[in-house]
């Protein structure tokens, strides 16, 4: 008499390229068994199903954990093929059923959806405290590391390589209504507003000719001299003459 197998096994269709890999633990030996699809059960019940077994393992707990292992490389890499029917992989879903959920959330007003501006405004800020304090992510780093890391970043980037980064940011910012695109015409006038009286506000030095004035009037006076641009340092209002 056999005994039962656990194995791992890819299902192919007949009439379309669609596959879906999966692992059985059999009850009994070689009872009938075609994958345990939800989503897309619908291709079963519409086409022809093959099954092909690939390999076969201990029929003990540490055999499922190993071949569950096994399941998970084989699918990680194509889980989001528009022919892999499988939707998870190790916990993480594909990104048709992410989509799915985030819609399904928004029209039930549910997780993040169900907060209000000022909530999720107040549940960032108590995010970034409690990471700041406790010095992870972003906070781990020292502002020379800081500095050190921007400066090799860019560096390795060109003019163009920049300017295109930065017009594939602007429109999935504005694709997602997020950013400067999620605020009304009277939000960007007053920050736009607020930022021209931060800036003026600054006073910079030229450090040819000691010239004092906000960056954008000493920007003009060093290029009318033929002075570079990069020769200033800022100046402390409170101490300026």
């Amino acid at each position: 008499m056999y005994s039962p197998r656990i194995y791992t096994y890819k299902i192919t269709f007949e009439e379309v390229p669609y596959y879906y890999y999966g692992v059985h633990k059999e009850k009994i030996f070689n009872e009938e068994y075609w994958g345990s699809p939800v989503t897309n059960k619908w291709c079963w019940e519409l086409y022809t199903p093959k099954k092909q077994i690939l390999e076969f393992f201990e029929f003990s707990d540490k055999g499922y954990e190993k071949s569950k292992k096994v399941e998970n490389r084989l699918i990680k890499p194509v889980l989001n093929d528009i022919w892999c029917l499988n939707e998870c992989c190790g916990g993480i879903y594909s990104l048709e059923i992410s989509r799915r959920s985030g819609i399904k959330a928004k029209d039930l007003n549910l997780g993040i959806f169900s907060l209000s501006k000022d909530e999720m405004s107040t549940n960032g800020r108590k995010g970034g405290t409690k990471t700041k304090k406790l010095k992870k992510g972003i906070f781990s780093r020292s502002k020379e590391q800081h500095s050190i890391d921007s400066k090799k970043g860019i560096s390795k980037l060109t003019k163009d390589s920049r300017s295109l980064g930065g017009k594939k940011m602007a429109k999935k910012n504005k694709e997602n209504l997020t950013g400067i695109y999620s605020m009304s015409s009277e939000e960007k006038s007053k920050a736009g507003k607020k930022g021209a009286t931060s800036i003026n506000s600054q006073k910079w030095k030229c450090l040819e000719t000691g010239f004092i004035t906000n960056p954008g009037n000493l920007t003009q006076y060093q290029r009318a001299r033929g002075i570079d641009t990069s020769k200033r340092i800022r100046v402390d209002p409170l101490t300026t003459p």
